[in-house]
């Protein structure tokens, strides 16, 4: 994945050079969209890329921001009249506060063109599995933004506004195959399952349906990247 990293960060440091150009409006901010589906890899290239960046700077001004805060929690799953399905498909874009996606990403859009401010985002804690609404803050020194996310190019209202709000939109696939171990094992590891078989079935029932979903509406992205292992 090594080339992958490398030509990433390399793009998004030219995306920074159109910072502080002289354009008429001045652009103070670039936000970058990458999607993809479960497995493949999103986390890692983001952490990548943003390391990368973060490297050549002595003040950090890169930041990832994971669409994971805007799961629904459980009180909202329990009001709805399909809660059984709700929580055994949690995870499928119906169950992500789109709404609360779009007011984030409208609002970073924004501050490309304005004086920057400070905005805060949902995180995600794994350990609760559950949001965090203050858990994310994108500072005034953050002038890359890399929203990460399942369904950041999702060709379904309102997910397909995304694109027209971001400098750039890049997409992750990954082979399924690749992607159900590398989910299996994702569950063992967070105790999620004890056993490979509970594992898959798991995968199986959720995440790669997710993913099936995620590559049959897909908005065309800018850049199309493919997950292998190391």
């Amino acid at each position: 994945m090594e080339p992958v990293y490398s030509s990433l960060t390399d793009r998004a440091t030219e995306l920074c050079k159109q910072l502080d150009n002289d354009a008429s409006p001045a652009q103070h901010r670039i936000v970058v969209a990458l999607a993809g589906p479960p497995g493949s890899g999103k986390s890692t290239i983001a952490a990548q890329v943003v390391q990368r960046l973060n490297a050549t700077s002595t003040i950090p001004f890169a930041v990832i921001v994971p669409m994971d805060g805007f799961h629904l929690p459980p009180s909202t799953l329990d009001a709805l009249p399909n809660k059984p399905e709700a929580y055994a498909r949690r995870g499928a874009s119906w169950t992500f506060d789109e709404k609360g996606v779009l007011k984030l990403i409208n609002e970073l859009s924004k501050s490309r063109f304005a004086i920057p401010d400070v905005i805060i985002a949902p995180a995600f804690d794994h350990a609760a599995k559950d949001p965090v609404g203050d858990g994310i803050t994108i500072g005034l020194e953050a002038i890359f933004v890399l929203l990460e996310g399942n369904y950041l190019l999702l060709d379904e209202e309102p997910w397909n506004q995304v694109r027209g709000l971001v400098d750039d939109t890049w997409f992750v696939d990954v082979d399924p195959e690749l992607a159900r171990t590398r989910i299996a094992k994702r569950h063992i590891e967070a105790g999620i399952e004890t056993t490979w078989d509970t594992a898959v079935r798991r995968a199986e029932s959720k995440d790669l349906l997710n993913g099936v979903e995620i590559r049959r509406k897909l908005v065309k992205p800018t850049v199309v990247i493919e997950s292998v292992e190391e």
